[in-house]
């Protein structure tokens, strides 16, 4: 079992810390902080056949739409290499089938009790049934981790499952955001821009990588240029297609060369891999952390005086339908395809990983604008992305009490 990269901690510091500042910002001087993040920097007016409607660039929609399309490509390389390389954690049948299990199920409890709790209980007039239901699918990849390596150590392997499963709920979350909020129409067409990009770029470089082939083609291969260009086309067509543009880096990760193996979710070890998935990764490293905490300044602010029923609608579906759903998925998934825990995993790790997955910040606040009418209803629900970390503390106060 490698070690994860410091790399990581410093992502959740940044993060906290943009949030902290946003927070006591947006509850000191409310107006001052929106005109901050609402800012109009410049306006796009593209033609009728590119967009429909005008872009305005804010401080909130160059992190959030874009910045923030480096950070899901970044652990999406994760994801990947779990899937694909060998003697990855999602390699073999058995060994995907309780994480993928774990995934499904708790998105499935997240959604059922959004629904069935704001329907109970939710007065806005803006809140139509099933509103937001996507908000509470996603996680967070940097929180979950900082707290879980207090929880079961640095090197102990339920960490790794933790993040394998977080990033399956941050992905897929987003994914299902996209797929529930966009509309319909001749601009989806934009999607194959990525899949041109994808294969166009693969054709001409990243199959060139392989065992056989000459030290120019290899040379080729590895230039890191045409992915760069090759993520640029993607992203401009998944935000032309109107799904979250954060996503647009995604669809170009199977088509650059890769590690033959993998170290593990975030392995410091990677740090020594020479490969241009890991070298553009490499790249970010550090952006990233500013990045971060960018994205906890303008998205990350919680209004302490949001409170509304909203909020509980929140909390219901990260601290009860997500955890149940995860526990109820991996048992469906050992009892039918027998999907077993990873060795060195015992059953109450599992249901501290549960605990720990009904945090959401990071990817929730991404959804946010988009799952939800916005005014009070989103700051209600930001709220309740705040108090879900609470969560966290619990899980860590129970897990000395275990060990004691």
């Amino acid at each position: 079992m490698y070690r994860v990269s410091p790399f990581v901690r410093h992502f959740a510091w940044a993060l906290a810390a943009g949030s902290v500042v946003a927070t006591v910002w947006v509850n000191a001087a409310p107006a001052s902080y929106y005109d901050a993040i609402e800012a109009r920097l410049a306006e796009l007016a593209l033609p009728g056949w590119v967009a429909t409607t005008p872009i305005s660039l804010t401080p909130l929609v160059v992190v959030s739409n874009a910045l923030m399309a480096l950070f899901l490509a970044f652990i999406g390389k994760e994801l990947w290499e779990a899937v694909v390389l060998e003697r990855g954690p999602l390699q073999g049948q058995a060994r995907a089938a309780l994480p993928a299990g774990a995934v499904l199920g708790g998105m499935l409890g997240a959604a059922l009790v959004w629904l069935v709790v704001g329907t109970l209980i939710e007065t806005a007039e803006e809140a139509a049934f099933g509103t937001g239901w996507t908000v509470a699918l996603g996680g967070d990849v940097v929180l979950c981790y900082v707290l879980g390596r207090q929880v079961f150590g640095a090197g102990h392997p339920a960490l790794h499952l933790l993040l394998l499963i977080v990033i399956a709920f941050d992905l897929l979350g987003l994914a299902m955001l996209g797929v529930a909020t966009v509309a319909f129409g001749w601009h989806l067409l934009w999607l194959g821009l990525p899949l041109v990009a994808s294969l166009g770029v693969w054709l001409l470089f990243g199959a060139r990588a392989h065992a056989g082939a000459s030290e120019v083609q290899r040379r080729r291969a590895f230039a890191l240029w045409p992915y760069v260009v090759a993520g640029l086309v993607s992203y401009t067509g998944v935000a032309l297609a109107g799904l979250p543009p954060a996503l647009g880096l995604l669809p170009v990760i199977p088509a650059i060369p890769h590690a033959d193996r993998t170290f593990g979710l975030f392995a410091e070890a990677e740090g020594f891999l020479h490969d241009p998935l890991n070298r553009l990764a490499h790249l970010v490293v550090y952006p990233l952390a500013i990045v971060l905490f960018g994205f906890g300044l303008v998205c990350g602010g919680i209004d302490l005086g949001a409170y509304a029923p909203t909020t509980l609608t929140v909390l219901a579906a990260l601290w009860i339908g997500k955890p149940l759903g995860l526990l109820v998925g991996a048992g469906v998934a050992a009892v039918v395809v027998g999907g077993s825990l990873p060795v060195g995993i015992r059953r109450r790790d599992l249901g501290l990983i549960a605990g720990l997955c009904s945090m959401g910040f990071t990817v929730p606040l991404l959804a946010l604008d988009r799952a939800l009418p916005g005014g009070a209803v989103t700051e209600a629900a930001r709220l309740g992305l705040g108090i879900s970390l609470l969560a966290g503390l619990v899980v860590l106060g129970l897990a000395r009490v275990l060990r004691q």
